[in-house]
């Protein structure tokens, strides 16, 4: 078997989506117009955006023995996904999540991460050769923080950290540890306890705040806006990568943007190791914008 280039180590959820005029007010309950099912979880997101992309992907995950985890193991292998260290757990539900999508593309998630919860630092040894020959390695925070400091200090190749959902209370180790520490503008704005992230300078005092607190090299993404970048190498040095223009009128779905993303960079740092991230970023951002225009996770991956 040819070796893996991008090794997820993270969550496997399945999407309820409810299709909405608008989203819900507290207590309020609306008419949607449309339901469907997907296959979701960051981790499971992100190694479909890369092997979607061409990298030969592998995922290190936890499912229920249950239906939901059945169809989505077969779900993996359809997209060529290695699912040798993918378990189904007896005594475990599948992953769930339940996501509201207004017409405008907006979204809320409420997630019960059910068998996620198991994964532990034994699955780190268990998957040994696959942390030995993958040239990338991307994490979560919808999985157990033990086991992902455990995948991160095994591994010698470059790792990409996605911090979400976001901790208040970021472990240092977890920054430090991470060759790229990837976040949104809210979840930057929480680790930072910056009230608001709204813009380009506000990003870059976000990406200073975070190489201060002990990261290697910062991405924060910024929507529309594209993403902003630093490293420790160049304290005080940001740059912006800006993505494409995307009419507002075909924006359907905004769900999973953030995973194409990292899959998508995941895939050009493991085929292109000695590119510029700038490049990089920019080819990530133009797979998150072709997603946006499609509903769904990550049925609006786009392949090469």
């Amino acid at each position: 078997m040819a070796q893996t280039e991008v090794l997820v180590f993270g969550s496997a959820i399945i999407d309820f989506i409810s299709y909405t005029p608008r989203l819900p007010r507290p207590g309020e309950t609306l008419h949607g117009h449309r339901f469907q099912t997907g296959y979701g979880g960051k981790g499971a997101n992100q190694c479909v955006a890369a092997a979607r992309q061409g990298s030969r992907t592998a995922l290190v995950a936890k499912l229920g023995a249950d239906s939901f985890g059945s169809d989505y193991l077969r779900h993996l292998r359809e997209e060529r996904v290695n699912v040798d260290h993918v378990e189904q757990l007896a005594d475990q539900t599948t992953g769930v999540a339940q996501i509201a999508v207004s017409d405008g593309g907006e979204n809320n998630i409420i997630i019960v991460v059910g068998a996620n919860n198991q994964l532990s630092s034994s699955d780190v040894s268990a998957a040994e050769v696959l942390f030995r020959e993958a040239k990338v390695l991307v994490c979560q925070l919808e999985t157990p923080i033990e086991a992902t400091l455990t995948a991160l200090k095994s591994f010698r190749g470059v790792s990409i950290v996605n911090a979400a959902p976001a901790m208040a209370d970021t472990p240092p180790e977890l920054l430090q540890l991470a060759s790229i520490f990837c976040v949104n503008e809210s979840e930057a704005a929480l680790m930072t306890q910056m009230s608001d992230i709204g813009n380009v300078e506000q990003a870059e005092d976000a990406v200073g705040k975070l190489i201060e607190a002990g990261a290697n090299t910062v991405i924060i993404t910024l929507g529309k806006l594209g993403a902003v970048f630093g490293s420790a190498d160049s304290k005080g040095v940001c740059q912006h990568v800006a993505a494409p223009d995307v009419l507002p009128e075909k924006v359907v779905d905004t769900t999973g943007a953030g995973d194409a993303f990292i899959g998508a960079l995941a895939h050009n740092l493991a085929r292109h190791p000695n590119g510029q991230l700038a490049d990089h970023i920019a080819a990530a951002c133009a797979v998150a914008s072709q997603s946006v225009q499609l509903p769904g996770t990550q049925s609006s991956f786009p392949r090469a």
